[in-house]
């Protein structure tokens, strides 16, 4: 754990994160059995108060030269591309060119609670200190004979404002900038896109922008969008006139580029996809923080149309009150 020599920090601030990390340690509670974490009802531990909640922070540890991960025997893995600044999606096209999303954060959240100091003073410890190149980019990884191995590697799209979510219906490639969805002409086997795109629709971006990633995925007819978009905050501590059109999957007419609220009350949907079969759109949701070292965990669900998942309410349906919750309701 690597902290820089220039940061300062007020000695009674740091004397409140001293122990705050000392308390940290303190929950005696063991992480629950996988098993019973299962289905719509898992057998979730009661929720924890904490003046200081408990912060793990994971260590930046790199992959060693022909270090891997760990496989069945049956498989094998390989890096496919290295050196990639903040690599935080991939998109594979029709003829097997794969998209590699390179983003950072907008970096727009004003910090004004002594909270929000400790949180990027503390986050900072587990990023990798990669942020001198470029990024807020697509690259293209070409590999034509399928060997694991791109023959050729090129920046497909550069000079965008933090992007996450791509999704291509027949010649149109949308991005979902944290701010907006753009929309680019695409050309089958073209390895950069220069023309300029065309915005599709705003979305709920800055000047907070808590939770700025914003997944997207296309119906299996393409004609609309569905995009993810992410509470402005752990709780609704922003205010909720600040979470309009937030905590929630919008869905976007792809010719119009009207949009409405398809689902709410899901903290930070991410991962949105199709199931092929059902066509049910499936994702991903990051749950609240701060209420105990095993709550809340992070659930894959299959979303309906006007479908409510409880955030800020409450978690795993409503009989499971969100602590604070009585303050936002």
């Amino acid at each position: 754990m690597r902290i820089e020599p220039t940061r300062t920090i007020h000695p009674k601030l740091a004397l409140a994160l001293m122990a705050g990390l000392c308390l940290a340690g303190c929950s005696k509670e063991s992480a629950p059995d996988p098993k019973t974490q299962i289905g719509a009802r898992p057998d979730l531990p009661a929720l924890e108060q904490y003046l200081t909640p408990p912060m793990h922070v994971a260590s930046v540890v790199g992959w060693k030269q022909g270090e891997k991960p760990t496989v069945p025997d049956t498989l094998q893995i390989n890096a496919l591309a290295t050196g990639l600044q903040h690599p935080r999606s991939l998109y594979v096209l029709p003829n097997g060119d794969i998209l590699a999303v390179e983003s950072k954060a907008p970096g727009t959240g004003p910090i004004k609670r002594p909270k929000d100091f400790i949180m990027k003073w503390v986050e900072s410890w587990a990023t990798s200190g990669g942020d001198t190149g470029e990024s807020n980019r697509i690259k293209l990884l070409r590999d034509s004979d399928g060997d694991g191995k791109p023959e050729m590697q090129s920046v497909f799209l550069d000079h965008l404002h933090s992007p996450f979510g791509v999704a291509l219906v027949g010649n149109d490639l949308y991005v979902a900038n944290t701010d907006a969805i753009v929309r680019y002409s695409y050309h089958e086997g073209e390895t950069r896109i220069t023309e300029p795109g065309q915005t599709l629709t705003q979305l709920p971006g800055g000047p907070i922008d808590h939770h700025w990633t914003k997944s997207l995925a296309a119906s299996p007819d393409g004609a609309l969008l569905y995009v993810g978009v992410g509470s402005n905050s752990n709780i609704t501590e922003n205010g909720i006139e600040a979470e309009k059109n937030r905590a929630a999957i919008l869905e976007v007419d792809r010719v119009t580029g009207r949009l409405r609220i398809f689902a709410s009350g899901l903290r930070n949907p991410n991962g949105l996809t199709f199931e092929p079969q059902s066509h049910a759109l499936w994702t991903v949701v990051n749950e609240r923080d701060e209420i105990g070292p095993n709550l809340v965990p992070d659930y894959l669900t299959s979303v309906k149309d006007g479908g409510f998942y409880g955030w800020p309410y409450s978690y795993f349906g409503q009989a499971r009150r969100s602590a604070g919750a009585a303050a936002t309701a």
